[in-house]
């Protein structure tokens, strides 16, 4: 099969930083910008927008499948960005166990006091993926 409609090796797992953080909240006001300027144009036309859906292979709760290859060791548990094009303008983020089950939590601050990267709430995530 054709190499290019297999995701890339090297784009597959990224850890979610606070770069990716930032990148989301980037792609959201980008986002918010274009409706902004397309309600303007066209008022009374009715403009047909593309809406992406969840991949279904990607949703919560399922193992990952095997075309995503494997994960590395060091990135077990750990916070990752999304690869699903669907979640790329949300401000979530996944995390993937030791049997491949995909989970999905949101970069808001829970309790309005710990973001995605407080030590706190990593550790309540990783006691919550444990199998």
């Amino acid at each position: 099969m054709d190499p290019l409609f297999w995701p890339s090796e090297a784009n597959r797992f990224r850890r979610f930083t606070p770069e990716s953080l930032a990148a989301i909240e980037e792609r959201i006001a980008n986002k918010k910008k274009e409706q902004v300027k397309v309600k303007g144009k066209n008022k009374d036309q009715g403009a047909e927008e593309d809406k992406l859906t969840p991949q279904l292979d990607l949703k919560i709760c399922k193992t990952l499948p095997s075309l995503y290859g494997d994960i590395p060791a060091e990135l077990v548990g750990e916070p990752l960005e999304d690869f699903d094009p669907y979640y790329n303008d949300h401000k979530t983020f996944m995390v993937i166990n030791q049997r491949r089950t995909i989970f999905r939590f949101t970069a808001t601050p829970a309790l309005f006091i710990f973001g995605p990267f407080n030590p706190v709430r990593k550790k309540a995530i990783k006691i919550l993926i444990h199998s």
